[in-house]
């Protein structure tokens, strides 16, 4: 298993868009996730005030060595992988996405008035150490803004060397009493930067005697990291 590929491919992408779409340069941007089982690079659009929206993601197959995109046939309801082989097919599918979604952005927001209606920053609370107790959610083409008591801090679940760690920590939403899970990929750059992804997992507490019963009964089908 290599990712030599995979970290050529990273190295070049960036510059190679920016140098021929003019309008990539200017809205385009690209987040690297190399600690997952399949690598991937995610292509995004960031908005002001730090809100983003995906518009394509490129998986790495570490084993076969190969790039792909998974597609859904809605005529046949299953996933297929579309194989990107060369550097040019990938720059040409990264392209071609920012184009399409692009395309299909159909309304344009005015984004003050979308905060205006759903952010109060005057009810903005915070925890003893001086932070905003509030978390971003998935909301579509932007993320919706909630509040959370954290019950927990930032858990170390898992570490690889100096380059990797995943954190995770537990919190209950003041509006509705429901669980949030928030997890950080921390990817730890060799000029000592840090490249974050971050994600929360929302659940009722109906919800997680499942959510641990399935966890549980699956461990054993799993597949740990292996770095080599």
């Amino acid at each position: 298993m290599s990712l030599e590929w995979f970290d050529r491919v990273c190295s070049e992408m960036q510059d190679s868009l920016e140098s021929i779409c003019e309008d990539y340069d200017e809205l385009g941007h690209m987040r690297i996730d190399r600690a997952a089982k399949h690598p991937k690079l995610e292509f995004f659009v960031e908005y002001e005030g730090d809100e983003r929206e995906d518009f394509c993601t490129l998986f790495f197959d570490p084993h076969n060595e190969e790039f792909y995109m998974e597609e859904f046939d809605f005529t046949a309801g299953d996933t297929y992988r579309q194989i990107l082989p060369d550097i040019e097919e990938i720059l040409d599918a990264v392209h071609e996405s920012f184009h399409n979604f692009m395309d299909t952005e159909v309304e344009e927001v005015d984004e003050d008035e979308f905060f205006e209606d759903h952010i109060d920053e005057s009810e903005e609370t915070y925890d003893e150490d001086g932070e905003v107790d509030e978390a971003y959610v998935d909301g579509g083409a932007y993320d919706v803004v909630v509040d959370v008591e954290w019950t927990t801090p930032e858990v170390l679940a898992y570490s690889y060397l100096d380059e990797v760690e995943v954190t995770y920590k537990f919190g209950v939403l003041k509006e509705t009493g429901d669980g949030i899970l928030h997890r950080v990929n921390r990817i730890f750059t060799e000029d000592d930067g840090t490249i974050e992804d971050e994600t929360n997992f929302i659940f009722s507490k109906e919800e997680a005697g499942a959510i641990i019963e399935l966890i549980e009964g699956n461990m054993d089908v799993m597949e740990g990291f292996d770095p080599s």
